[in-house]
């Protein structure tokens, strides 16, 4: 079985050992990179994807693909002493930085290095499930989002911040910076043209808004929704398991 990987066809078994290889490539300068590639605006994302959780003292939070920890360090000040978040990434260098984060920040995390697709987690477990700017990395995403769906209690929430469909007067302006300037950046700052040029090419692979939304359902979620953030640069999809 193939898969995408970018632009090229590779073994669906090849696809994880790239993409491990992207990211122990720019795990050190992942949050700089961040920063200058959206311009800061993934703080903003980050921040709202917070608070359409709903998240309170008390709750169980599953960052799933949680990389350098924003979401799980931002989740583990709301949700306190009597709460628990738990940082997952299959990415260990990725992991690694974000662990080291939330010690800086006082914070005792409880992180796990395991792939998305078969989470070690009971079912019914979780109030709140996130996984921001990870799923497209993931070789089969209706596998990850049903994982998803498992270990969330009834009740809990999904929230799935990606790249998507930018609006369409957008395009040709978004295209430009992605495959001409990004590259450059991460040639620059990253030390890594090949890992930024990937990026690029997996956002244009990945399902658009109402794609996910249906990927999302099918997998159990109820009363699934989505906001365009950017003009569809980004997108937040919340769903629910009842």
């Amino acid at each position: 079985m193939t898969t995408h990987f970018g632009y090229q066809q590779v073994e669906e078994q090849e696809k994880a050992r790239k993409v491990a290889e992207v990211f122990h490539s720019v795990a050190n300068r992942y949050d700089v990179m961040n920063d200058l590639m959206s311009a800061g605006m993934h703080r903003l994302w980050k921040a709202f994807t917070i608070e359409q959780s709903a998240v309170r003292p008390g709750n169980r939070v599953l960052d799933v693909a949680g990389g350098t920890a924003d979401l799980a360090s931002a989740f583990a000040k709301r949700v306190g002493a009597s709460g628990q978040v738990v940082l997952t990434d299959i990415n260990g260098s990725m992991l690694g930085v974000g662990r080291d984060r939330m010690l800086d920040q006082g914070f005792t995390p409880l992180a796990a290095q395991c792939d998305g697709e078969k989470l070690p987690f009971p079912s019914n477990y979780f109030d709140i499930v996130t996984v921001a700017f990870g799923l497209r990395n993931m070789t089969h995403k209706d596998a990850a989002l049903a994982e998803m769906h498992r270990v969330l209690r009834p009740g809990g929430r999904l929230l799935v911040l990606e790249f998507s469909k930018v609006w369409k007067p957008l395009a040709p302006l978004y295209d430009f910076y992605s495959f001409k300037i990004l590259p450059v950046m991460g040639k620059l700052v990253a030390k890594d043209e090949a890992s930024y040029r990937y990026l690029a090419e997996s956002i244009r692979m990945h399902p658009n808004q109402e794609e996910l939304k249906k990927m999302m359902q099918d997998a159990g979620l109820e009363r699934v929704d989505y906001f365009n953030l950017t003009g569809g640069v980004v997108a937040l999809h919340k769903g629910y398991k009842f």
